[in-house]
């Protein structure tokens, strides 16, 4: 058995998974990284710890109840490219903690959920370069969606490369009032660079979508390759 599966029967068990009324709660600093003010009641806090250790590969968010609608969009700060973003609200952790049953239920889920993701970020390669970071988030009801915050100003600076070329040549030809405001509409470009969006979906099939399209945005007067029409096209997620 897992380390997960043995939380320990002795700690205190003193409060209700009902309302906000918990007691033993542990300070929100010691939880990592957080959206909102969650807190724990001693053992989901002891579970949690577990649990993060259990899937040491991905990085847990904690959100408080109040904080679970958006959550993604709040994700941002916290985004690594090489690791899959949990969020998941201090409620479930406190029902994990006690009923057996539904932490093993979400436990799967979080497992599938990352090999999905991991799955689909090795056929997509290169085209989700632009990607910061990959979640996953987890209702009620078990049922899982897939998020990507990305990064907006390379798909920006993509088409700036893109114009070089032509716009070298042009400025020879323009006068010194319009090369200049050139430089300001380039500076105004670049300060917008680490802007950032996030990409939701139902399923990772929809969101592999949504990111082969947001790729080629950028790239409309580009043509696919063999390789890259085939991308997304052949590929199972399910496990």
């Amino acid at each position: 058995m897992s380390a997960i599966g043995q939380v320990d029967s002795g700690v205190n068990a003193n409060y209700s998974t009902e309302g906000t009324k918990k007691t033993g709660r542990t300070a929100a600093q010691d939880y990592g990284n957080t959206i909102g003010q969650p807190q724990l009641s001693e053992k989901a806090s002891k579970y949690y710890e577990q649990l993060k250790k259990k899937y040491s590969d991905m990085d847990f968010v904690l959100v408080s109840n109040d904080e679970v609608d958006g959550a993604e969009q709040k994700a941002a700060k916290y985004a690594n490219p090489n690791r899959t973003m949990v969020l998941i609200d201090a409620d479930k952790i406190e029902k994990m903690a006690e009923d057996e049953d539904y932490r093993k239920k979400y436990e799967d889920v979080i497992g599938n959920a990352n090999d999905q993701l991991s799955q689909m970020k090795e056929t997509l390669g290169s085209m989700v370069g632009n990607v910061k970071t990959y979640g996953i988030k987890v209702d009620d009801d078990g049922n899982t969606s897939f998020f990507a915050v990305v990064d907006k100003s390379l798909s920006a600076q993509k088409e700036r490369i893109e114009k070089q070329s032509k716009q070298k040549a042009e400025e020879r030809r323009e006068n010194q009032a319009e090369a200049q405001k050139q430089r300001l509409e380039k500076n105004r470009q670049e300060r917008n660079e680490g802007v950032t969006e996030t990409i939701s979906a139902a399923s990772v099939e929809e969101l592999s979508k949504k990111l082969e399209d947001r790729y080629y945005e950028g790239l409309s007067d580009r043509v696919r390759t063999e390789r890259e029409q085939q991308v997304g096209t052949q590929i199972d997620f399910k496990l």
